[in-house]
């Protein structure tokens, strides 16, 4: 339907004329208001018909509104292209070319934040609904009142200041939630830092006290990460093993110099002490939270494939897979280190004599992966530091 009691627009061009005054201009505001109001926005006039966009144009520029022109969708996009403004957009409905929904449509995906009203003289709901699914501010009926589309016009402004304010209010929080994460990452970094410092003193102490085998806890430390890394693991999972494997000797506190450094054999009763360590490293970290999956690695770093290790006679695929790795790292680097008794033996003849033992000490997959790595891989993770 028509709005049949509208004014047309000549007469609204006549009412202009005449001194129409206007509701709400910026005349009216003190001096004080009109220094806090922020600045209208320029709005751009979209329409084929010269003499409708005139007449607009002249309504708004009355109520303070800067104006631009444009005669087809083509034309406006061309003119908001490169403005870092929020557009503020009058449009009609029906153009050659590409109407008014194509540039609604263009102008929201371009400009998310852009407030667009819809002229059109056609009075069907449908399109109406339609715009206003579309993201436009309001939908107006040609040709509109003068007050209709100033109230309309200052609806469509304060949206999109409302949305404007609302995405620097997202972005400034997005931005301090970053810096916040950056800050606590910082410090998660710094507490690992020293978790990791404190943890590597307390091993040099324990590996001091046993002189013959100095660095060793490093040492076999790097060789099982290596092997871990051969099987494809990775993340937490392999800082968990590097850990267990680093601490893997803890218990061995809890056993009397007398025994852990005892220069001969040990006697029956001696080996039973000794080899109560395992269960004595696990009591130590099980209670640490980020050193419990370490934990179960320390209880098991002495059985062996086949259920002959202690402390649980554990069997196969039974036994921690941290375990299974370390067992081979643990005795690469007894094989490969001097000792009193006997000089050290190559990088190779070492891996021979693991290969011979998987199935039987050693895990046959782990050992796999092991012979993957080099001499020469092998010599520089023992070299180190």
């Amino acid at each position: 339907m028509l709005r049949r009691d509208l004014p047309t627009t000549l007469e609204i061009g006549e009412m202009l004329r005449l001194g129409s005054q206007p509701l709400d201009t910026p005349s009216e505001l003190s001096p004080l208001e009109q220094e806090a109001a922020p600045r209208p926005p320029t709005v751009l006039v979209v329409d084929d018909d010269r003499a409708v966009r005139d007449v607009l144009s002249a309504v708004l520029r009355d109520e303070g509104y800067p104006v631009r022109q444009a005669s087809s969708a083509d034309a406006a996009l061309e003119l908001l292209r490169g403005d870092g403004s929020v557009p503020l957009v009058l449009c009609d409905m029906k153009m050659p070319e590409h109407d008014g929904l194509w540039l609604l449509d263009q102008i929201i995906q371009r400009h998310p934040q852009a407030a667009v009203v819809m002229l059109t003289g056609y009075g069907d709901t449908e399109s109406a609904v339609e715009c206003l699914k579309r993201g436009a501010a309001d939908y107006l009926l040609k040709p509109p009142r003068v007050t209709e589309l100033i109230r309309a016009i200052e609806r469509a402004w304060s949206r999109s200041r409302l949305t404007a304010a609302r995405s620097r209010y997202h972005q400034g929080l997005a931005r301090k939630v970053r810096e916040k994460t950056a800050e606590l990452t910082a410090a998660l970094q710094g507490v690992a830092s020293a978790y990791s410092s404190t943890l590597d003193a307390l091993v040099h102490a324990l590996d001091a006290r046993e002189h013959e085998t100095s660095d060793h806890s490093q040492r076999v430390q790097r060789y099982t990460c290596a092997i871990a890394m051969k099987m494809g693991l990775s993340g937490e999972t392999l800082d968990h093993i590097g850990r267990g494997a680093l601490l893997h000797d803890i218990g061995k506190i809890g056993i009397p110099d007398s025994i852990l450094l005892k220069p001969g054999p040990l006697t029956q009763a001696e080996w039973v002490e000794m080899r109560r360590h395992p269960d004595v490293g696990f009591q130590i970290l099980q209670g640490i939270e980020f050193l419990a999956p370490a934990a179960d690695i320390v209880l098991s770093h002495q059985e062996r494939w086949d259920g002959g290790g202690y402390p649980r006679a554990l069997e196969g695929e039974a036994i921690p897979l941290g375990a299974r790795i370390f067992m081979i790292a643990d005795t690469l680097d007894a094989m490969t280190s001097d000792r009193p008794y006997r000089k050290a033996a190559t990088f190779e003849q070492a891996v021979q004599e693991i290969t011979r033992c998987a199935r039987t000490q050693f895990d046959p997959r782990c050992v796999e992966a092991f012979g993957a790595l080099t001499a020469e891989e092998l010599e520089a993770l023992r070299q180190r530091r």
